[in-house]
């Protein structure tokens, strides 16, 4: 659809979803920060993927497919998993490089809870956004290569503002995450996967071994991680997000489910009745 309408038509339908997603957002996130409360930030999540969805129906006439209800448990399963991982690798690796040190430290679970449901509210916001209107819109009017490009580059740079941050940590994040979101979008044809990697990626990070995440301070984690040599190694201040660890096992994620694509496409184009 949107490659035939005028592109000046395309181009105010597309300002118009990205303004309702961010607004979306930052009530999501004013909400969350306001009520301090877990069941609120999972309301608040639902409300705004609800949201996409009606926004969805309302300026592209049809409903949002990468909302599949079906594909949720699994691919929010594989998600989580993912984002998981991803850190437990990179710390693991700092950890046996002795560049950090983690002391296993109490912590409230009611608190990790609600913290737990607030990088929900902030995996579910940034996905929309970042992956639903951005990197969609442009990959359904153009290509996906300029809608890696595009969504990946804005979404390291929005992380400039964040304490601590640098060029090169939004550069790294653009990498890492910015790609390896944006590659999972695609490979799986939901919001799903890409938000359970970045919730899970948020949460481990931070109040499981007691990162900064993007920059932000945790105050409750189930380990105390003291850091030591060089920044590029450890991320410095602004977190591992900007350790070069990070970068290297992001752009491998983003390469794995490329030849993924790539394969399908060829086992398709091999064979028409598999697809």
């Amino acid at each position: 659809m949107k490659k035939k309408i005028a592109l000046w038509k395309w181009a105010l339908l597309f300002v118009a979803a990205l303004v309702l997603a961010i607004i979306g957002y930052g009530m999501l996130k004013a909400l969350a920060e306001l009520t301090s409360s877990g069941v609120w930030n999972v309301v608040g999540s639902i409300a705004l993927l609800g949201l996409y969805a009606m926004a969805v129906r309302l300026l592209e006439r049809h409903w949002p497919s990468d909302l599949s209800l079906v594909r949720l448990p699994g691919h929010l399963g594989l998600g989580l998993l993912i984002g998981g991982l991803f850190f437990v690798v990179v710390v693991g690796v700092m950890w046996l490089s002795r560049c950090c040190s983690l002391t296993p430290v109490s912590f409230l679970w009611r608190v990790q809870c609600v913290e737990f449901t607030y990088f929900l509210t902030v995996a579910a916001g940034e996905e929309v956004i970042f992956r639903g209107v951005l990197f969609r819109w442009i990959d359904e009017r153009w290509n996906m290569v300029a809608a890696l490009i595009v969504s990946a580059l804005l979404f390291g740079l929005v992380h400039i503002f964040n304490d601590g941050a640098t060029w090169w940590s939004s550069l790294a994040i653009a990498i890492e995450a910015g790609l390896l979101l944006g590659v999972a979008y695609k490979w799986s044809g939901t919001l799903w996967l890409p938000v359970g990697i970045h919730w899970a990626w948020n949460y481990v990070q931070g109040n499981v071994f007691g990162f900064s995440v993007s920059g932000m301070t945790v105050d409750n984690s189930m380990f105390r991680t003291a850091v030591s040599g060089p920044d590029i190694i450890t991320g410095g201040v602004f977190g591992p997000e900007a350790s070069i660890l990070s970068v290297v096992l992001g752009a491998m994620l983003s390469a794995l489910f490329i030849w993924k694509m790539r394969r399908t496409a060829h086992l398709e184009d091999k064979h028409p009745g598999l697809s």
